[in-house]
Order: C-alpha cells, then sequence, then structure tokens
C-alpha cells in the first residue's frame, strides 16, 4: 500500500534538501574566489589549507556522525551539524587572515560532513518505505547540481558583492534550516531506548573514531601534499606511512571492539561492499571530470573559467534528471542491480568517448562537454542507489553508520584519485614537454596536456569498468529474504532488518 507525502514530511524534507545544497555549494564555491581572496587577506599560509581543512575536517567526521546518529538519535546530531556548520559560515566571513579562515573551514567542514550523511540518513523518518528511493534520489540531484554551480555563483558574488559573503551567504538560510527542522522533524524513538530495552548499552568506540581519524588525516595530506607546503620532515612517504599504520590499527580495533564504530561485518554482506566501492568510484568520476576538463578548457583551449563552468552544464543536466528519474524507478520496483549496471555502463561510455574525443577533437570543447552527459546520467541514477542499497543491507542498529561509510569512502576516493591523476598528469606532460627539448610553445603545451589526459580518463575508465563488475555482487543471493536488494523501496527501518 502506498502512502502520499504529507505538508509535515515535505516541509522538513525541503529543509534537508537547503542544508545539503550548502554543505555542497562550500566544497566548490570558494574556486573561483580565491584569487581576490589572496590579494585581500594577509598570511604566510598555503592558499591551498583553505579548501584543505574543509576536506580534511568534513571527511573526518562523516563515520562519526554516522554512529552518533545510531547512538543518540538522528535530529539532534543533525541540528548539532547544522549549528557547527552555521558558526564556521560565520567565522569564515568574520576571518580577517588567511589562518583564522583556516581555522574558520575547518569548523565548517566539521558541520559540512555531518549534513552529507545525515540529511540522507534522515528521509528514513520522514517517508514510508516505498517513497525514500525517489526522496534519496531528489538529495542525490540536489547534491550534484550545487556542486557544479558553486564556481559560479562564487565568481557572481565576488564580482558583484565581496567574498565575504560566500559565507555569509549560508548564515540566515541555515538558520532557517536548524528552526525549521527543530520544530518539524520527528524524533524517531530513541536508539538508546531500543537498545536499553534489549538489555544492550549502546556504546561509542572513541579510540576507533580517534584512530580513523588520524588515518584519513594522514591519507588526505598525502593526497594534498603537493599544494600544501608542509615541513620536510612531512614527506609524501612518510604520510602514507603514517595513514597506513593507523589504518591498519583500526581495522584490528573494529575487528576486536565489543561496539564498532565501523562494525565490518557490514561488507561481508556482498551489496554492501559492492555499493561501498561504487560509491568511491563515483567520488573519483566526478571529480576527475569536475578537476581536469576545466582545467583543460582554460589552461589548453584558453576559455574564461565562467565558459568553463559552463561547459559542465551536461554534466549537470544529467545528474538532476537522472537522480529524479532512479527515485522513480527504485519505487517502481525495477531491479537496482539493472540500474547500477546501465549507470556504470553510462560512466565507461562517457570517459571513453572523453579520450576519444581528446585524441581526434582536441580544440572541441562543444564535443568535450557533449561527452559528460552520459557521466551525469550515470552518476545521477548511481546516488540514490548507493544510499538506498547501503540501509537496505544493514542491521537496524547500525543504520546510521551503514550510511556514512559509502559518503566517506565517496570523498576519499575524490580526493586520492584526483591527487593521483593529477601526478600522473604532471609526469606525462613532463616527458611530453621534454621530448621537445623544453622549447614548447602553447601549442605544444594543450598538445601535452591533452595526451595526458587522455591516460588520467583512461584511468578512470578502468575504474568505471571495475564498477561495472562490482554491479554483479548486487544480484540478491537465491533464496530471498529481507537484505534482497531487488526490493530496494521496502528499504532502511523495517522492523525484519533488525532481526
Amino acid at each position: 500500500m502506498k502512502h502520499p507525502p504529507t505538508p509535515s514530511s515535505l516541509l522538513p524534507f525541503a529543509m534537508l534538501v537547503l542544508t545539503l545544497i550548502l554543505a555542497a555549494l562550500d566544497q566548490t564555491i570558494l574556486s573561483t574566489a580565491l584569487p581576490v581572496m589572496a590579494r585581500e587577506l594577509p598570511g604566510h599560509w598555503p592558499l591551498a589549507w583553505v579548501f584543505s581543512a574543509y576536506l580534511l575536517a568534513a571527511t573526518v567526521v562523516i563515520a562519526l556522525y554516522g554512529r552518533l546518529a545510531d547512538v543518540l538519535g538522528r535530529k539532534p546530531m543533525l541540528l548539532v551539524a547544522i549549528g557547527l556548520f552555521l558558526l564556521g559560515s560565520l567565522a569564515c566571513g568574520a576571518s580577517r587572515d588567511l589562518q583564522q579562515l583556516v581555522v574558520a573551514r575547518a569548523l565548517q567542514g566539521a558541520g559540512g560532513g555531518g549534513l552529507m550523511t545525515l540529511t540522507m540518513l534522515t528521509v528514513a523518518d520522514l517517508f514510508a518505505p516505498e517513497q525514500r528511493g525517489r526522496y534519496q534520489g531528489l538529495l542525490g540531484a540536489a547534491y550534484g547540481v550545487s556542486t557544479m554551480f558553486g564556481p559560479l555563483l562564487g565568481g557572481a558574488l565576488v564580482e558583484h558583492l565581496s567574498w565575504h559573503w560566500a559565507f555569509w551567504l549560508n548564515v540566515p538560510l541555515a538558520a532557517l534550516a536548524w528552526t525549521v527542522l527543530a520544530w518539524t522533524l520527528p524524533s524517531a524513538r530513541a536508539p538508546r531506548e531500543a537498545s536499553a530495552a534489549s538489555g544492550q548499552r549502546p556504546r561509542v568506540d572513541w579510540l576507533g573514531a580517534a584512530l580513523l581519524a588520524a588515518a584519513l588525516v594522514f591519507l588526505l595530506l598525502a593526497t594534498q601534499h603537493a599544494h600544501l607546503n608542509l615541513p620536510e620532515r612531512l614527506s609524501l612517504w612518510v604520510l602514507l606511512a603514517l595513514g597506513a599504520m593507523f589504518t591498519s590499527t583500526f581495522l584490528w580495533r573494529q575487528s576486536r571492539a565489543s561496539h564498532p564504530l565501523l562494525p565490518l561485518s557490514l561488507f561481508a554482506h556482498p551489496a554492501y561492499a559492492a555499493v561501498s566501492f561504487i560509491g568511491m568510484a563515483t567520488g573519483i568520476a566526478l571529480y576527475a571530470a569536475v578537476v581536469f576538463l576545466p582545467q583543460y578548457l582554460q589552461v589548453g583551449l584558453h576559455l574564461s573559467p565562467t565558459s568553463s563552468a559552463w561547459h559542465l552544464l551536461p554534466l549537470m543536466a544529467g545528474i538532476t534528471a537522472a537522480a529524479v528519474a532512479s527515485g522513480k524507478l527504485l519505487r517502481a520496483q525495477v531491479p537496482a542491480v539493472s540500474l547500477a549496471r546501465t549507470a556504470c555502463a553510462l560512466m565507461l561510455l562517457s570517459f571513453v568517448l572523453i579520450v576519444g574525443t581528446l585524441r581526434w577533437l582536441p580544440q572541441t570543447p562543444l564535443a568535450l562537454s557533449f561527452c559528460l552527459l552520459p557521466l551525469g546520467l550515470g552518476l545521477g541514477v548511481l546516488f540514490p542507489i548507493v544510499t538506498v542499497t547501503a540501509q537496505r543491507s544493514s542491521p537496524l542498529q547500525h543504520m546510521g553508520i551503514a550510511t556514512a561509510a559509502p559518503i566517506m569512502l565517496r570523498s576519499l576516493g575524490g580526493a586520492a584519485g584526483v591527487a593521483l591523476l593529477a601526478s600522473l598528469l604532471t609526469r606525462l606532460m613532463k616527458q611530453d614537454l621534454v621530448a621537445l627539448g623544453m622549447r614548447a610553445s602553447p601549442d605544444a603545451l594543450t598538445a601535452a596536456m591533452g595526451h595526458g589526459l587522455q591516460s588520467v580518463f583512461g584511468c578512470v575508465a578502468g575504474v568505471a569498468l571495475l564498477a561495472l563488475l562490482a554491479c554483479a555482487w548486487l544480484r540478491p543471493a537465491r533464496s530471498t529474504g529481507p537484505l534482497a536488494t531487488d526490493a530496494l523501496p521496502l528499504a532502511a527501518g523495517q522492523p525484519d532488518l533488525a532481526r
């Protein structure tokens, strides 16, 4: 039986969309504002820390928010995340030097990381199971479009107002969302009450949280090493070694803790392991396209930043349309494995087309722009599938961390993937320019970049192919049961998942 959404659920959902839009915008809104900020803000810290501080803080707290939502409830943690994001935005706008701005960005990221997880998780409290795929799709569309429009909005604010408004714009909107959600969001039964009824007291593995935070910090610092002017003792290999050490210790801790932060048993379910990898693959694909194609259009083809941003329009349109359609298809009981395979095939097709265009039509930006449409369609389809499948494949008491882990892996995959691919691009371009005797003209630089990007996007196509192969794990086992992923609209929160 279908239950139509009520106004009491649509209003808080609109606020969830608003908070997710704010969190997504702040990942990219400063890309066109940084030159102005560099001129106006005193300080000797690398400007890249303005981005990296937000990325570090947001990624580190994702898993912790997910676990705390399981223990303390989704509504209080969502309000905490919005509050931290609001305070961080105020502090960013009021910053008078670069050091203050970096610290404020970290505070803002500590809230923003929770918004990405908790908005998707809170949908389960607002809508009946058969409706959740549709609304997860709408959230995915909002996230993708906001990420793309960030550079355009940042450029407009800097041109007509000042860079401070890139942060102050968040304040009234976040305050509105906090107020409305505090009054209208239902307070679901507290997980700790349910656990107490069964004789179990929920706990948070704070040692595990600290180990995971350390591992993520060192790994993310390694991905940003070339831009941050870190002390010589913190070389790339030292950061990688420390990241590997803390990761291994974290996994050892999780295998033995009585109340693990991230239960490794979640990954024993093939569908959950598959969507975790697919989530990481979507991060690599999205950020590779968003970072490297505008770079080629600006440096190689000499387009303006605004023009290069507009060439991402097919990607935005594809994400928006496909995310909405994906939610409706899930609601109509279309098998998740079929949708995921189609989406990954579209991603693979997109990067194959990009490689071919760079090889045969390297001076045609419209052709490159057209190649992004299949990628947008594939990403849009996958966004709700990853979230709903992760929730469907996990026990009710682990719903928060099960939702958070693929989001964390998507952020980590995007950051690490772009860093590794950027290193590959730099090395390939140097090889081409050395072959020319270091007397490269602008045309030779464009050719070298285009040649290097063929290999870069070829690697991303390989990732998309692996994601396509991973879709086989989404197929339910022969014996149907409560974890069958082809019935995804009956997702998160059903009582049978807690058994």
